[in-house]
């Protein structure tokens, strides 16, 4: 019990350091702010970082587990069987697409409908972007995304041992469209997206587009693709909300007050 304690000590420790290394120097090269490395809120932001890897990653596993044997019944066996049984590369192109297609129309829901805004902007009130500010999430919100994205796996039965190397750098790729970092990637973002596209959608006004999760092909399609030659103003929220951990985690769970007549 005591080795397991350990383990789950030293291995969000190891992700932490592993993500220190490949983004401090970038966003210490290639800044899209100047920015400190203890900028205000990265406190926060580290709670929610140890709060996904020693807790809530748990919750959303077995939430995601739970789900799967129900969602799979959707589709009849010989579907899934022959979509499984096609090439690695095939099945990476199709998740790819299909996942991104989803995310992205659960993600606009999400600044659309008052009810999953209210957890989505958690991710949101973070005023200073960079690799940290990526994990500030409710883990409601991480459930409704982390769903969405494996959706397609789950519904049509791709063989997810193969693309377990796709999976991780879509986990990599999320951090790093978060960091305070400008490459210069020229018509490659159109394909693959980059942070100063996702800085965009952080921009103060709600509705800022650029929703799409991997590539921006979904806002280039649906006519939300964003790219202005300077960087937003403001990043975070225009409505009051808490800044502590705990007050984030909190506040989406509390009854909304309902508006008087006079104040519509």
């Amino acid at each position: 019990m005591f080795r397991d304690a350990m383990y789950a000590l030293a291995a969000p420790l190891l992700s932490l350091l592993i993500l220190l290394a490949i983004f401090a120097p970038l966003e210490k090269c290639f800044p899209a702010r100047v920015q400190k490395f203890f900028r205000p809120a990265w406190f926060t932001d580290l709670c929610f970082f140890l709060g996904q890897y020693l807790l809530w990653g748990a919750v959303v596993f077995g939430a995601l587990a739970w789900m799967a044997p129900w969602l799979t019944g959707w589709v009849p066996v010989s579907v899934r069987a022959a979509v499984g049984s096609q090439p690695w590369w095939l099945q990476a192109v199709e998740v790819v697409f299909l996942s991104d297609l989803f995310i992205y129309w659960g993600h606009r829901i999400q600044h659309q409908v008052p009810f999953l805004w209210r957890f989505h902007a958690v991710h949101h009130s973070a005023e200073h972007l960079d690799w940290l500010a990526a994990h500030r999430e409710h883990p409601l919100d991480t459930i409704y995304t982390v769903g969405l994205i494996n959706l397609p796996a789950f519904l049509l039965g791709f063989d997810l041992s193969t693309l377990a190397g796709f999976t991780a750098f879509r986990g990599i790729w999320a951090i790093y469209i978060h960091s305070n970092v400008r490459l210069p990637l020229g018509p490659l973002r159109m394909l693959i997206g980059a942070p100063e596209l996702h800085h965009w959608h952080h921009a103060k006004e709600r509705f800022s587009g650029n929703y799409a999760n991997l590539s921006p092909l979904m806002d280039l399609l649906f006519g939300t693709y964003r790219h202005p030659d300077h960087e937003p103003g403001e990043l975070g929220l225009a409505e009051p909300f808490p800044r502590g951990y705990l007050g984030q985690l909190i506040h989406p769970l509390l009854p909304r007050k309902k508006k008087k007549m006079s104040d519509r």
